[in-house]
């Protein structure tokens, strides 16, 4: 499924923290002026970009800590904790090992957001920070009307947008290369199943998004779910992973550096 939003349509869910955060702002006075611009800027681009997102639903299971897209005959493997003190989980451990749902998903902006203000560094600096966000806000609207409706599994959800960006709801979306799915590569993988071109998105050699301002992942929906940093795995795991992925081990050993 593919859904483009006007930019009017993902402002209310923009998360401002992260944006104020960018700009390395504390000061309330400092954040409220740079929030007025940044509602001007996004009032003048109204019509003129618009941001994209692609949605799959599967049926899946898991398997020891692959997740099993029954339809497809693909697998997802993931990594679990295995530092002394953690709780030693897996992404996988919130998938049933009998029939289950998951969401796979990427979300980005029109590329025209990074390069049409190269001449003005300030109009650049404030269109790229504001692409971040607003890629992370369809994210976030997109997820609320799977939850809803297209999976369906929180019909009677009543959120506002502050309790949605606590994460009050049932279930999580972890994304590609943050702390409960590090690996970059696995891009790759979700690339051949959602065919990411279609909402613009390319991929480099090492896995990163293009445009920049692209999220992409994952959506469970177990009542217990929710994130936790990989951290720190041993050599063990990495082969064991690579073996489940397919790849050579020093490949993999470049996507996952910082968890070594």
């Amino acid at each position: 499924m593919i859904l483009t939003y006007d930019i009017s349509d993902v402002v209310p869910y923009i998360n401002w923290a992260y944006f104020y955060f960018a700009w390395q702002l504390k000061g309330e006075a400092e954040q409220q002026h740079i929030k007025r611009e940044a509602e001007h800027f996004l009032a003048n681009i109204q019509g003129r970009y618009h941001t994209h997102a692609l949605f799959l639903l599967e049926t899946v299971h898991s398997e020891g800590d692959d997740i099993v897209l029954d339809d497809r005959g693909h697998c997802l493997p993931m990594l679990r904790q295995q530092t002394a003190g953690s709780d030693f989980l897996c992404l996988a451990d919130f998938v049933a090992p009998l029939a289950s749902k998951m969401g796979l998903f990427a979300t980005s902006v029109d590329a025209g957001m990074e390069s049409d203000f190269d001449d003005d560094p300030y109009q650049k600096m404030m269109a790229q920070l504001l692409a971040d966000r607003l890629a992370e806000a369809t994210a976030e609207r997109l997820h609320e009307e799977v939850r809803k409706h297209y999976w369906g599994y929180a019909k009677d959800e009543h959120l506002s947008i502050r309790e949605m960006q606590q994460e009050h709801f049932q279930g999580i979306r972890p994304a590609v290369g943050y702390p409960s799915l590090p690996d970059a590569s696995l891009n790759f993988l979700l690339d051949r199943l959602l065919d990411l071109r279609q909402i613009g998105i390319t991929l480099t050699e090492h896995g990163a998004m293009r445009p920049h301002a692209s999220v992409s992942g994952l959506m469970l929906s177990h009542p217990q779910a929710h994130y936790f940093a990989v951290g720190k795995i041993g050599d063990d795991q990495l082969q064991d992973y690579a073996r489940r992925r397919q790849m050579p081990v020093e490949e993999l050993r470049k996507f996952l550096i910082a968890n070594l």
